[in-house]
């Protein structure tokens, strides 16, 4: 190959962005927040309160009743 060396150069160095990103992202506690935050989204999306809001910004809630009456 012609441009092997550039190629593996480019590689090398991508892998070097991509290593000092993940560990300054566990350095810095990234991964707990996010999981901390993710669970509080996933807690509150299956609350009670998520479900009425849901449900009163569903447009198609009006014909999903009529739907029902009319099988």
């Amino acid at each position: 190959m012609k441009f092997l060396d550039w190629y593996l150069k480019i590689a090398f160095g991508s892998a070097l962005i991509g290593a000092s990103m993940e560990f300054f992202m566990i350095k810095t506690g990234f991964y707990d927040k996010v999981t901390v935050l993710e669970s509080e989204k996933r807690a509150w999306e299956n609350s009670p309160e998520a479900q009425a809001v849901r449900e009163a910004l569903n447009p198609w809630r009006n014909r999903d009743v009529e739907a029902k009456k009319e099988s």
